[in-house]
């Protein structure tokens, strides 16, 4: 059994533990449940401007602030609650971003009251199957792709915010609706075989 720090990774791990495991069992393995793609898609937005690491540390902080990203419950919160958040030293303390998910929260449900499933929504960006990359190296692997600006530009039209076609590549990438392990990481081709086919 090699020890997990002998491992081959994606260029972007760090030796961090919390971020190897991340890599190694979460990014890339497809999520078929509207909620948990709901709550990804929240957590990437709070990534702009910062790394996915600080926010991967403070993910527990996130889902007790905002009731494990429960759109019902969040798409209630009002100027109070706002205000309250902004004082906990958990998450990231930006007004804009705290609204952010208050706003996506109602954007979900109005796509809900239309009878849009949130998990076909997705899906269907990638004609709901996983498109499977063969990067050699992190630095072929994009930082947006058509599929990207055209889920960016429905989201924003949905009523989401933080949702620019970086962040939904970012968030393409971790809910395994495209595969960017790189060839020679050890979970490409675990991750290749959980991927919608």
């Amino acid at each position: 059994m090699s020890d997990s720090n002998s491992l081959i990774r994606c260029g972007w791990v760090s030796n961090d533990p919390l971020y190897q495991d991340y890599h190694d069992h979460v990014w890339g393995v497809p999520v078929m449940d509207s909620q948990e793609l709901f709550a990804k898609l929240c957590l990437d937005g709070q990534q702009a401007g910062l790394s996915w690491i600080t926010i991967l540390k403070k993910q527990k902080n996130y889902e007790e602030a905002f009731l494990n990203f429960d759109p019902e419950k969040v798409s209630v919160f009002d100027e109070q609650d706002v205000e309250r958040l902004l004082l906990n030293p958990g998450i990231i303390r930006n007004r804009l971003k705290v609204n952010s998910i208050i706003r996506n929260a109602r954007a979900y449900l109005k796509m809900q009251e239309q009878g849009i499933d949130f998990v076909d929504f997705i899906w269907s960006f990638v004609d709901h199957k996983t498109k499977q990359n063969e990067f050699k190296q992190l630095s072929h692997v994009p930082a947006t792709s058509e599929q990207s600006d055209a889920m960016s530009k429905a989201l924003k039209k949905a009523g989401f915010n933080f949702v620019g076609s970086t962040i939904c590549y970012a968030f393409m990438q971790a809910v395994g609706l495209v595969n960017d392990h790189t060839t020679d990481c050890h979970c490409y081709e675990k991750v290749r075989a959980l991927g919608r086919k």
